[in-house]
């Protein structure tokens, strides 16, 4: 999840709150939000001891940093889940000084009491030139000995997508004993699961709860396995709902939890814990046997329905490019998360990790191509398979992107939320979320594909139409799932057509309303000739952002409503779309009308 927004560095946190008595100062920065230079903050704070967190997509940027840190005096450490796995390779560049193994708190205290690494488990260092490594230090057994994280020293606004909600992090365990092939937490915790104390956990996010002011909370279960102890679960459900907070949580779980214990999982939301990430990684028995997941379709589909029966967000992730796959059966991951009911999914190119059994296994056989660890981060392809290019891997990303995340995933979402909340959503509130899913979207795949956004967006588009967006909705009729009378009392009688273009390729969304109902839905290719209102946007603004694009996008946008109909019936859509606008500020103003 963490491409999914900027998580909060935990780790760190709590291994500043282990240290914070045994040092003068300690500072944490986040290098993903800052926008300082890392010289100004080393000027700064003058640091005796620089420590860096770090996964293989952030090996080069975080021997950037060690290079300045040693450059102004300060010893380097560095740990996390790539450094525990290649302690050799990063102890061969002469920035980096420490390499912590493994759980951080105890060992990085001892480093700071003692002054020197000898005989200190956990550590590996360089003595004469040789790298040295001290045996390994046992895991921490009972967690509730930990401090909290030191939340007050966070520099930073940690805000959802919507720019306005806190957003927090907070673990109830450590480990997993799960065995996937491609996961880097069993090198991390060798399968040893430990749990904290439903009331330790309670009591952190009751002081987690007063340091945001009791305003309203994201919070995020970080456990590998956050239903590792169902009992441990079920009595922190209780004290929950006994407390009745501000706070929506999601945690990432096991299908098989979720389908074994269907009491829990109706108590986690009732308790607040309404969305879910689970690894279900592909439909194909073939996949799920090679990467050890020990996990079925029939499981996947158990899982999913406790969930949604509770009016929780069931979220799955698949794994993209495993060395067998073909395209025929990646095109059938969107389907099959749509068919088991799935309302958010992510589909992450299967990547290589230093200390997993998949990355020995590829290297072994000369299999991994890519050399540069900035590529290493589940949206490149970087080892060979035995059906498929690089490009066709990537490209396999964004069309099932493209076809789960439709606007039947969207309105499904709602209709399980009603279950829950037992009212519509306002149209504006609806369009809103739409607008910041589609701003995250375009930033960060332009940033990940900069290279080949352009390709991206038309295999984007290529894949969007889709006639089980028309079936779903003349089945489900969204005027049932979204708070739509006024709007189509105003608008009366269309056929709104919204067409999404670049070059060659053009996909159209169709809306067919009456005066009380929305009677389908469409996504297709091209364009109809008989709609009433044309909404037409030029892609190019997204694939080349020049004013000059912009531009020819907003002459473009109603270049098909010439007619005297068409701008009357534009000028209802627009009138409709006020007056919803209007009625939505006076429901934020006087929520009690």
């Amino acid at each position: 999840m963490s491409f999914a927004f900027d998580l909060i560095p935990i780790g760190l946190e709590y291994i500043a709150a282990y240290i914070e008595d045994a040092v003068d100062e300690v500072h944490i920065v986040d290098m993903e939000l800052d926008r300082r230079k890392f010289q100004d903050i080393i000027s700064l704070y003058c640091p005796d001891l620089v420590g860096i967190s770090l996964s293989a997509t952030e090996h080069n940027e975080a021997l950037r940093l060690a290079k300045i840190a040693k450059k102004n005096g300060a010893m380097t450490v560095i740990g996390g889940y790539h450094p525990t796995s290649v302690p050799d390779l990063m102890l061969s560049y002469p920035q980096i000084d420490f390499v912590i193994r493994g759980e951080g708190e105890q060992t990085i205290r001892e480093l700071i009491e003692h002054g020197t690494p000898e005989n200190i488990l956990g550590v590996s260092y360089k003595k004469n030139g040789i790298v040295l490594h001290n045996d390994d230090r046992p895991k921490i057994e009972n967690l509730d000995n930990l401090p909290f994280p030191a939340r007050n020293l966070r520099q930073y606004q940690y805000k959802s997508q919507n720019r306005t909600t806190d957003n927090d992090v907070i673990v109830m365990s450590r480990g997993c004993n799960g065995s996937c092939s491609f996961c880097c937490e069993p090198s991390m915790s060798s399968g040893c699961l430990r749990f904290r104390s439903p009331e330790n956990v309670m009591q952190e996010i009751l002081e987690m709860a007063k340091y945001h002011q009791n305003k309203s909370i994201n919070v995020m279960f970080a456990d590998p396995n956050f239903i590792g102890n169902p009992s441990g679960v079920d009595r922190l459900c209780d004290l929950l709902i006994e407390h009745n907070l501000n706070i929506e949580f999601s945690a990432l779980v096991r299908a098989d939890a979720m389908a074994k214990y269907p009491d829990i999982v109706k108590k986690m939301c009732r308790a607040g814990i309404l969305k879910f990430e689970m690894g279900i990684e592909s439909p194909n028995p073939r996949d799920l046997k090679s990467t050890r997941k020990g996990i079925t379709n029939g499981i996947h589909r158990e899982a999913v329905k406790n969930i949604r029966e509770n009016g929780g967000r069931p979220g799955g992730t698949f794994v993209i490019g495993l060395p067998d796959q073909t395209i025929d059966e990646i095109k059938a991951f969107p389907t099959y998360a749509k068919e088991i009911g799935l309302t958010a999914a992510a589909f992450g190119i299967a990547t290589p990790f230093p200390g997993t059994g998949f990355y020995k296994e590829l290297d072994e056989q000369g299999l991994i191509f890519e050399k540069n660890w900035d590529n290493f981060d589940e949206m490149h392809s970087v080892y060979k398979t035995k059906h498929l290019s690089k490009e066709t891997v990537e490209e396999m990303a964004t069309y099932c992107m493209a076809k789960f995340w439709n606007l039947d995933t969207f309105i499904d979402q709602e209709m399980v939320a009603q279950k829950r909340t037992m009212r519509k959503k306002t149209m504006v509130d609806f369009a809103r979320e739409r607008i910041l899913n589609l701003g995250f979207m375009t930033n960060n795949g332009n940033e990940l594909q900069k290279d080949n956004f352009g390709q991206h967006i038309k295999t984007f588009l290529d894949a969007y139409a889709d006639p089980r967006v028309e079936k779903y909705t003349r089945t489900v009729g969204i005027h049932e799932v979204l708070d739509l009378k006024r709007l189509l009392r105003v608008l009366g009688a269309q056929k709104i057509q919204c067409s999404l273009s670049l070059d060659d390729v053009t996909v159209s969304f169709v809306f067919k309303t009456t005066s009380k109902t929305v009677e389908y839905i469409q996504v297709i290719y091209g364009r109809h000739d008989d709609s009433t209102i044309n909404l037409d946007v030029d892609l190019k603004c997204l694939a080349e952002p020049h004013i000059s694009n912009l531009l020819k996008t907003s002459a473009f946008l109603f270049s098909h409503n010439l007619s005297i109909k068409k701008i009357w019936s534009t000028f209802k859509l627009f009138a409709a779309i006020g007056t919803e606008v209007i009625s939505s500020n006076l429901q934020t103003v006087h929520p009690q009308n």
